[in-house]
């Protein structure tokens, strides 16, 4: 692993996390920054503690994405955010973009896509951190890449790397969590999984298996109970795992070396920070 460090911003899930974790705040003329508020301190504690010589900010882009298209369930139970959340997003790349950040987004995918291509991309001898509020990106973990996860509110950070994946979901591997999600589905994007398969089931028939498409391949070695659920569900186990898959491949143009962060116009951060009314701020970019 070589010393360049490029952190990975996952935006839009910190800045839901901040939103709903600080009590609201607004600027003098009653505007609410509280998500703005709250980014900006896990970016300053993210910089601070990891020293990175890259950074790239990826968001979703307001539209259908390709899983909506196979699926048109995808995410269907989730309540819509607040304008006031939402009106906060502008504001937030402004800030980034005095700081010099490259932003990514694009039609048709998720940021945790863009993610996972940048990722890939970022040549072998970078150390990738991805920062995140949740554990989707978890799949991407690997000798070069961990996760820089939010796990309460903004201040309790943890840093996943494979051993703590693999302890956190009782031996599974960061890939394995695409077959976990395949069994288990995910509540929070509406991916359905096997009906009547739950964590405890999903996790011993991956740990003896390897893999969804090791699973059915044996399927005459499953106890039989299971063995018609997975039957029943073959279909939807596998688009469960397609719609769970993040897609590394997605046309951005990405330039590592446009990622870098060494090169900002302190008087305009400081300009943004002060039209924010975060005078507190200051002192960290000074």
């Amino acid at each position: 692993m070589g010393n360049k460090r490029l952190i990975i911003i996952d935006s839009n899930s910190i800045i839901h996390r901040a939103f709903h974790a600080l009590p609201p705040l607004t600027t003098k003329s009653g505007e609410m920054i509280n998500a703005v508020y709250g980014f900006l301190l896990v970016f300053f504690k993210a910089i601070k503690e990891f020293q990175p010589d890259y950074i790239a900010a990826c968001f979703d882009f307001p539209a259908p994405t390709f899983r909506h298209i196979k699926y048109k369930e995808y995410k269907a139970k989730r309540l819509k955010a607040p304008p006031e959340l939402y009106n906060q997003i502008p504001k937030i790349k402004e800030v980034l973009t005095a700081f010099g950040v490259q932003l990514f987004e694009k039609e048709g995918f998720e940021a945790d896509d863009i993610i996972g291509t940048i990722s890939r991309l970022a040549s072998a001898n970078t150390e990738t951190i991805i920062l995140s509020g949740d554990a989707d990106n978890f799949q991407l973990i690997n000798a070069a890449t961990r996760v820089y996860n939010l796990r309460k509110g903004v201040k309790d950070t943890v840093l996943y790397d494979e051993n703590l994946v693999k302890e956190k979901y009782q031996g599974l591997t960061p890939a394995q969590l695409l077959d976990f999600k395949a069994l288990r589905g995910d509540p929070s994007d509406n991916i359905p999984g096997v009906f009547g398969v739950g964590e405890k089931t999903a996790t011993a028939l991956i740990l003896e298996f390897g893999s969804l498409e090791k699973i059915y391949d044996n399927l005459a070695l499953v106890a039989s109970k299971i063995r018609e659920k997975l039957i029943r569900n073959k279909e939807q186990a596998f688009l469960s795992k397609e719609l769970a898959t993040i897609n590394k491949n997605v046309p951005i143009g990405f330039d590592l070396e446009k990622c870098r962060f060494d090169n900002y116009n302190k008087e305009k951060v400081i300009q943004a920070l002060k039209d924010l009314e975060f005078y507190s701020l200051i002192d960290k970019v000074k």
